[in-house]
C-alpha cells in the first residue's frame, strides 16, 4: 500500500449548458473509492480531495463472473484497512470496466477479454460498501480525465488515444465528451489500415490498426524481425537509436496510428492528441514522430498538437477517483 498525490486534481469542472449531474459533487472532506479493472489486473484505491492516496492494492482479475467477486473482496480490503473515522467518510466508488458498459442500468454488458454478459453490477456494490457506486467503460473515464484534468485540460476539442495492450480513445467536440450510440468509447484500434497485407485481429478483421501499433502489436512485429522473446513495447522504444530493427517497428506502429486517426482528424479538426495508456511512457519519441507522420499526410486540414497524457498508466484510475468525486462525465 502507498501514498501518492496526484496534483492539480481539483481543477473545477462546469457542467455544459443542459447537462445535469446524477449525482452532486462531493465534499472536501469527503473520500472516494476508485476502481479500475483489466483484463489482467484489478486496482484500487481510496483518495481524498486533493488526490492523495490513503489506501491501494491490486490483485489480477479472474476469468468469469468471478471477477465481480475479486472486486467486492479488493473494496473490502481497502475499507478495512482505514480508521473508522476515514471509513466514514468515503462517500461514493466509481468502478470502471472494460468491454461494453451501460452505465445508467448498471450492467456490465459484455467483456470478451474477462468473459462476462449482463453483470448487474452497481447494486451488488452498493449494499456491500454501504455507498452509492457508480459504473463506467474504463476508456471513457481515462479519456475523460486526460482531457478535463490531464494535458488536454483547458481544450474544447481533443481526441485521447489510450495505447496498451489495445488501442481506443475518447473524443471531446467543443467542450462536450462525445459518445457513441451505444455509448461507447472510440475504437481507433479496429480501423483496418492494412488489409491487404495485414494481420489478422481478434476482432474479425484484418489489419487494424492495434495488430500493429499496440504495445502487443509493437512486440509482435520486433519479436517477428529478430527472434528476440520477451521484449515489451517500452524496451523497444528504447532501443531506437543503436537498434535498425526497433527502430523501423516504432516507425511502421506510428504510421500505422496515424493513418487510422485521419478520419477523425477530417473530421472534427481536434486542437489536441492526447496519448495515454502504457505506452505514454515513450514520452516525445512517441508524439514527436506521431506530429510528424500526421503532419505529412494532411492537406486540408491543420495537423493537431500531440502530446503525452498527463496521467499515463494511471489514467483509469485517476479517473475513477475524479468520476467517483463529481459524478458525472462533464
Amino acid at each position: 500500500m502507498s501514498s501518492q498525490v496526484v496534483p492539480g486534481v481539483r481543477a473545477v469542472v462546469s457542467a455544459p449548458a443542459g447537462v445535469t449531474h446524477p449525482h452532486a459533487e462531493l465534499g472536501e472532506q469527503a473520500l472516494v473509492l476508485a476502481m479500475d479493472v483489466g483484463g489482467t489486473t484489478i486496482k484500487a484505491e481510496i483518495a481524498d480531495a486533493a488526490g492523495e492516496v490513503l489506501v491501494a492494492d491490486a490483485v489480477a482479475t479472474p476469468q468469469g463472473e468471478a471477477a465481480f467477486d475479486a472486486m467486492g473482496e479488493l473494496g473490502d480490503v481497502l475499507l478495512s484497512g482505514l480508521s473508522a473515522a476515514d471509513r466514514g467518510r468515503v462517500a461514493r466508488a466509481a468502478v470502471l470496466l472494460p468491454g461494453i458498459v451501460d452505465p445508467v442500468r448498471s450492467i456490465a454488458v459484455f467483456s470478451a477479454n474477462v468473459g462476462w454478459r449482463d453483470v448487474e453490477v452497481g447494486t451488488r456494490f452498493s449494499r456491500r460498501w454501504s455507498m452509492p457506486v457508480l459504473i463506467e467503460h474504463d476508456v471513457a473515464v481515462a479519456g475523460w480525465a486526460e482531457w478535463r484534468f490531464g494535458a488536454g485540460q483547458g481544450r474544447d476539442t481533443v481526441c485521447v488515444v489510450i495505447i496498451g495492450t489495445g488501442i481506443s480513445g475518447t473524443l471531446s467536440v467543443g467542450g462536450r465528451l462525445v459518445r457513441g450510440g451505444i455509448g461507447q468509447a472510440g475504437e481507433y484500434g479496429h480501423i483496418a489500415v492494412r488489409r491487404d497485407d495485414g494481420l489478422p485481429c481478434p476482432c474479425g478483421n484484418t489489419g487494424c490498426v492495434e495488430t500493429v501499433a499496440s504495445a502487443n502489436g509493437i512486440a509482435r512485429a520486433y519479436r517477428r524481425r529478430t527472434g528476440h522473446e520477451n521484449i515489451g513495447a517500452a524496451e523497444i522504444f528504447g532501443r531506437m537509436d543503436s537498434d535498425v530493427d526497433a527502430k523501423a517497428v516504432v516507425s511502421d506502429a506510428v504510421a500505422a496510428l496515424a493513418d487510422g486517426l485521419l478520419g477523425v482528424i477530417h473530421a472534427v479538426s481536434p486542437e489536441l492528441i492526447v496519448v495515454g495508456g502504457g505506452l505514454a511512457g515513450a514520452g516525445p519519441t512517441l508524439s514527436e514522430r506521431l506530429h510528424r507522420a500526421l503532419r505529412e499526410r494532411l492537406r486540408v486540414v491543420p495537423a493537431p498538437e500531440v502530446t503525452i497524457g498527463r496521467f499515463g498508466a494511471r489514467a483509469g484510475l485517476a479517473g475513477a477517483a475524479l468520476f467517483a468525486r463529481y459524478g458525472a462525465l462533464v
